[in-house]
């Protein structure tokens, strides 16, 4: 059963200068809380001597909570982790050493999506839902924003890459790429395309942040974001995952409707696993590793051959790619003082959201166990 809502304190309006008092923009959220006792008369400050004790115990459930949290998605890590083995342990019974791609990323992705996520949720339910008006967003604006998802994702994966092949001192390699390479196109749209981003949209965005945005809207965009990040062990991917995770973590939090973000990373993915790979497909690799001589480039360009063409495509695609990240970039720098953020029900002071969210048991076990898996991952 669900905790009983505490009377939250009563806390002065924490806004940006750059901000406006009430939301001006369609989609926005006002501050509304349908939860029960939301009305309830309110204490005045956690930290006066009057209201001390009650200040304590209303901190102590949000550090409850949060740890909840952090307790959901070490089961979900756990539960993957075991149900995997006990797939790969089926997978070697059935094809031996040859098991089919769409059968190991049935037991990689189909056990997170489809086992873990689901039976961790029995934790996550103790924690209750904050109930918010649901807004929509402009296309003009959900364009925007798509826009420097694909920045942050194309800069952070430079920046996981580098550190990777700097630690590991090059011997580390992207497992997703090695999918990726690996897989038919219709296992990479299914998995990569259409499931992963409902299911991780649905845990990380709807699930994480409907339940801990009472304590402050960028207090749950960021441990929303840590989490997501964290959850690939990858660090490969971590930073894209989490800078991604901002962006859609800020986008379901001003309107409330899950579609938004999943359609953002749904395209992001497709552009990742679908579209990308097969353009590079249509390029002679001995283009891109220097072997091909003088005269044979001569002569594929005297003769219009179909590999010069698809270098022309790939080089395209890469312009393509660059404009949209340094767009996205620039958007980053210009919208920097336009975001919205509102004052919670419970917003956490200032000097207590750290100890709050992440110094409970289970945040800090998702954050050694996540970063323990990184690391293994890193150097195997």
């Amino acid at each position: 059963m669900n905790e009983t809502m505490p009377s939250a304190p009563e806390m002065q309006p924490q806004q940006d200068n750059t901000q406006p008092s009430q939301p001006v923009a369609q989609h926005n959220i006002p501050q509304t809380d349908t939860s029960p006792g939301a009305h309830q008369p309110q204490p005045s400050d956690p930290r006066s001597t009057q209201h001390s004790r009650q200040g304590r115990d209303w901190l102590a459930i949000a550090r409850r909570r949060f740890s909840l949290i952090g307790a959901t998605i070490v089961a979900m890590m756990l539960i993957w982790l075991a149900a995997g083995e006990i797939g790969w342990a089926i997978l070697r019974s059935v094809f031996g050493d040859d098991a089919p791609m769409w059968a190991t990323v049935l037991v990689s992705s189909g056990t997170i999506y489809l086992i873990a996520m689901p039976l961790s949720m029995l934790i996550a339910t103790r924690v209750p839902v904050l109930r918010t008006a649901q807004y929509p967003m402009r296309a003009g604006e959900f364009l925007r924003i798509l826009i420097m998802v694909v920045a942050v994702g194309y800069v952070g994966n430079i920046i996981g890459t580098v550190l990777s092949l700097v630690l590991s001192q090059g011997q580390s390699s992207n497992r997703i790429v090695d999918i990726l390479a690996g897989g038919d196109w219709w296992v990479n749209v299914l998995f990569i395309v259409v499931l992963a981003p409902i299911f991780e949209e649905w845990m990380f965005r709807q699930q994480i942040i409907s339940r801990l945005r009472r304590y402050g809207e960028k207090t749950a965009i960021l441990y929303s974001a840590l989490a997501f990040g964290l959850f690939h062990y990858n660090l490969y991917q971590f930073f894209y995952a989490f800078g991604m995770g901002l962006l859609l973590g800020y986008v379901y939090t001003r309107t409330s409707r899950l579609r938004y973000p999943i359609l953002m990373h749904m395209l992001f993915n497709l552009n990742g696993s679908v579209v990308g790979p097969l353009i590079i497909r249509q390029v002679d690799p001995r283009l891109f590793d220097g072997s091909t001589s003088n005269e044979e480039l001569l002569r594929l360009v005297q003769t219009a051959d179909a590999r010069l063409a698809g270098l022309g495509y790939y080089s395209l695609y890469v312009m393509v790619l660059l404009a949209l990240t340094i767009a996205g970039i620039v958007l980053l720098i210009v919208k920097r003082k336009s975001w919205e953020f509102y004052t919670a029900p419970e917003e956490l002071p200032a000097g207590c959201v750290t100890r709050t969210a992440y110094g409970n048991i289970g945040t800090i076990s998702y954050l050694l166990l996540t970063i323990a898996l990184t690391v293994v991952a890193l150097l195997m």
